[in-house]
């Protein structure tokens, strides 16, 4: 098998991954002296930060998607793959992938991170991790249908176990899936089901720090901490959760939550491409020096939350966002260019730019490097940020119209149970 990519003159990169970093440094490069070869397992970007929009109904997928191919139409030298990448070979400088081997002249690791699970298989088993479209699909799946359920159930403890919902890990994830799901407990499902009691349903934040938001300001965690507890969710801190069977959350020296929906936010972990010395990898992130290149790997790159450039003020890498993987590809694909002119490559230095998490409806919280704020002022602006970094005219305009729609009439008109059409047997 073979991927067949066009024979080039023109020094091959190839970058694994179609995320913020990777796609940010394709398009950095397009029409530039160089063949790019771009693989995802996805022929589309998904915009990671409103995942937990189209879990509770309030967007549709497509909006948060936008297809890879269709970013390049004017790019003569990119050339998109679906593939899985499987193996890579430092000596051959080729990638093994699913349809088949890729030489390379550079390589690019943009891989991203996905659900940590902390090597627990149970949980892994029967919670709902939300790393992507699909599993974001499969939430709201969920949710619904465990309403559904509860309208059928005699015994009371089981109605609540499928009307509860708890979220495990109060990151900004976290945060922003409670004060959805709380959001739609108060104006949404009381009118799709009103033969339940929705007094009933709890909604559980549990977190094994002292705070949420723990990566914010004491400020911000204070605010989301008020926000939170207003709208009736039920913060649990220093919650270490131990198991998980799909009925009830066992935790280390707190009592056993029932429920039928475990949300899992607690960590991430790097996906990490076989094929390297277990030495250049730093708790599932590879080891990068500050010009992202793999340390002891010539030829080789890696940015973005699969990455690590360990410092005094970082030993651990930088923090795994967005904002961090799309400065390291900006500076990527600088140095490719000003090398490939005989100039001298610059270092990564990082800009935190700050981080925003929203709570629900005028509530969230900005940590800006100048000033700090939350509330009414904080939604517009969270608003504000994430629809101008939607790719997409189109997905801008319709986000903004379901944005506006729901504020106005407190109503989701995405409440749909997709499912797959079960095989028939053979005969």
């Amino acid at each position: 098998m073979s991927a067949q990519i066009p024979n080039s003159d023109l020094p091959r990169i190839l970058i694994i991954g179609a995320g913020f970093g990777g796609l940010k440094l394709a398009r950095k490069l397009s029409n530039k002296a160089f063949q790019i070869v771009l693989i995802d397992r996805n022929n589309y970007h998904q915009f990671q930060p409103l995942f937990y929009q189209v879990a509770t109904a309030g967007l549709a997928p497509s909006a948060i998607s936008f297809p890879i191919r269709k970013l390049f139409h004017k790019a003569k030298n990119v050339h998109f793959r679906v593939a899985e990448a499987l193996k890579v070979d430092t000596k051959a400088k080729t990638l093994s992938t699913d349809i088949g081997d890729i030489r390379y002249d550079k390589l690019v690791i943009a891989t991203g991170a996905d659900t940590n699970y902390y090597g627990n298989e149970e949980i892994k088993q029967h919670s709902f991790p939300m790393k992507s479209t699909s599993e974001s699909l499969q939430l709201r799946n969920r949710i619904l249908e465990c309403m559904e359920l509860a309208l059928t159930e005699k015994i009371e403890a089981d109605r609540s176990a499928f009307m509860n919902v708890a979220i495990v890990g109060a990151g900004p994830t976290g945060v922003e899936l409670a004060g959805a799901i709380s959001e739609m407990r108060t104006y949404i499902l009381p009118k799709d089901y009103p033969e339940l009691d929705f007094s009933e349903m709890n909604i559980y934040l549990l977190e094994a720090g002292d705070r949420i938001l723990g990566t914010m300001s004491e400020s911000a965690s204070k605010a989301s901490h008020s926000f939170l507890k207003k709208m009736g969710v039920q913060i649990i801190t220093n919650a270490r959760v131990t198991g998980y069977k799909g009925t009830s959350i066992e935790m280390s020296d707190l009592e056993s939550i029932n429920t039928k929906t475990l949300i899992w936010s607690a960590g991430v972990a790097g996906n990490v491409v076989a094929g390297f010395d277990p030495e250049n990898i730093l708790r599932s992130r590879m080891r990068i020096d500050s010009h992202c290149q793999v340390i002891d790997q010539a030829d080789i790159y890696a940015i973005g939350d699969i990455a690590a450039i360990e410092g005094a003020d970082h030993p651990h890498g930088h923090p795994q966002v967005a904002q961090v993987a799309m400065q390291q590809a900006d500076l990527l694909a600088k140095n490719f260019i000003m090398t490939s002119q005989g100039k001298r490559a610059k270092k990564f230095t990082y800009q935190d730019l700050g981080s925003m998490a929203t709570i629900g409806r005028s509530k969230a919280v900005a940590d800006l490097p100048f000033l700090k704020f939350s509330g009414f002022f904080a939604w517009i602006f969270w608003l504000f940020v994430h629809l101008m970094n939607i790719l997409g005219v189109k997905n801008k305009l319709f986000i903004f119209i379901e944005w506006l729609w729901y504020y106005l009439s407190f109503d989701q008109s995405l409440r749909l149970v997709i499912k797959q059409k079960k095989s028939q047997p053979e005969d």
